[in-house]
Order: structure tokens, then sequence, then C-alpha cells
């Protein structure tokens, strides 16, 4: 079964308009409604209005009623995982149990070097990266939690109440390394998040997913338990949508995350993709 989520853009737009975003895919029926977890704007020119994802998060809990929300993906950088995993917490509860947690290793030099906070190797990030999908599991399960890894130590940790889900919300894992990152996936991911940039090759995907299926194998879990998503951007032409769209399904990938065309006006083209919806899904 496909499903198809809405990611707009969160960068220079006002709250007033991302309100009114998040009641669209609300009710045109989207399974998901997503943001990102930046400091700054992404792009050539880093300057400019970003809200906080996690606090949009919150907001978004409490002006919807159906729709899954989450981010993609947080930096696994910005937080300790014990206070990710109550933020986390929290959020599932504001929204009854509509959480997917997004997460990668993170990694932002410009905002790293702003803020004063090192910037790890890319090994060690996705070592963090692991290290902290085991806390957050052992957070949300055990009412105390010792844990001595190599970049993180917790001592008769507690974090309660735990998540509404159980026993854990849906984790959303973006990390494409061959050999660290996408055993990582392997281990720990319940969906695996590609994100599709202009040029990117679907047969290149396609080859990274069957080496996620070999790590799968590796560590003994069935490839099919981890599903896999794809976001992208939504042409503004409605036959090249629904054909990228059917090229991304045809290589394997379930999970739909649209990004509006428009960046002028995103409130119009979110309406856009919400009117394609339905052709969407008869894709999947």
């Amino acid at each position: 079964m496909t499903t198809v989520g809405l990611k707009p853009p969160q960068q220079h737009i006002g709250i007033t308009a991302l309100r009114e975003i998040w009641v669209i895919a609300d009710d045109a029926g989207f399974d998901g409604c997503w943001v990102f977890d930046h400091l700054a704007p992404m792009g050539p020119e880093r300057t400019g209005d970003v809200f906080d994802g996690w606090s949009l998060l919150a907001a978004m809990a409490e002006a919807t009623r159906r729709v899954r929300i989450g981010c993609l993906v947080s930096g696994n950088t910005h937080r300790h995982p014990g206070t990710f995993a109550k933020i986390a917490a929290t959020v599932d509860h504001l929204s009854g149990g509509r959480l997917d947690v997004g997460l990668g290793a993170g990694g932002d030099a410009m905002t790293d070097a702003m803020m004063g906070t090192p910037t790890p190797s890319a090994k060690e990030r996705v070592e963090r990266l692991a290290e902290t999908c085991e806390i957050l599991r052992l957070l949300w399960t055990r009412d105390e939690v010792t844990y001595a890894g190599r970049h993180y130590t917790l001592t008769g940790a507690i974090s309660d109440p735990k998540p509404v889900q159980r026993p854990k919300p849906p984790l959303w894992l973006g990390s494409s390394g061959e050999k660290r990152g996408l055993r990582v996936v392997a281990e720990h991911a319940d969906v695996w998040l590609n994100a599709a940039l202009p040029g990117a090759e679907i047969a290149e995907l396609h080859r990274l997913s069957r080496v996620l299926d070999a790590h799968c194998a590796a560590v003994g879990r069935d490839p099919a338990a981890v599903r896999r998503a794809v976001q992208f951007r939504l042409p503004s032409d409605a036959d090249s949508a629904l054909r990228l769209a059917e090229s991304y399904v045809e290589a394997g990938f379930t999970e739909l995350v649209l990004m509006p065309a428009s960046r002028d006006d995103v409130v119009a083209a979110s309406e856009a993709a919400a009117k394609l919806l339905p052709r969407l899904r008869d894709v999947g």
C-alpha cells in the first residue's frame, strides 16, 4: 500500500500560511504532513526566517485531527537523545499517537560554527545515530535505563510518560551510506527515507535499496520490514507529477513525500497537490 505525505517549504514562510497548509493536509486526506529541522534556511542564501521544527510539530498536533505528523529529518547532533526522547513523547501525546519520528545523522558545518558546536566526522555521526536509536527504544519502553555507549552515557535514566504508540512511534531514518548508514537503517528503521534531489537517478535509489536488503539479511531482518520512502519535488504539471510518482512506486518506494513545486504561493501549491491526491493513490 502506498502512502502519500506533504512536506511544504518551511523557510521564509509565515505561521499563518503554515497553519493553512496543515489544515489542507488534514482535510484532503494526506497520510502525513512533515517539517524539517534546520537552524537556518537551506540553499545558497542561508539567511531569513525559519521556525524550529519540533515547536511547529507541537502546534501541528493541536491544529490537525487525523494526519500523521513528523520531521524529515531531525539532525541527531542537535539534541542529546535523552532530551529528544522526551520531546518526541510529548508531541506523540499532543497528537494522540500520530507521530512518526524522522532522524538523520545530522551535521551542518555553517550552523555548527555559528553556535560554537563541533561537527563530528561522518563516521562518528553515524555511530551517534546508531546509539541514539538504541537509547530511544530503551527510554520509550523501560522504566529505568543505564547505558554506556561510545558517545552517550545514561545512568538510571527515566523518561515518563512513555509515548502513546506502543512499543514506540515508527522510526524513519534518512541515511544512505552504503557501509555504515544503511547498516544502521537495517538494524533500527521502520522506514528508510531518501531525498530525491533534482538530478537524482531512480536507478541509483533502487540500487541502494538492494544494498539495504543485503544489510537486512546480514542482521537477520526481513527486508520487507523496512518500508522505503522517497521525498521529491512535485512537478507543477499533473501528468508529469503522476509519471514521476509512478516511477518511484515501480522502483519499490511505498511512501511518497511530496514537496510542492511553487515557493511563491505555498498554500496554492499545497491545494494543487491535494487535488492531485486521489490520482496519486491510484498510482499505488
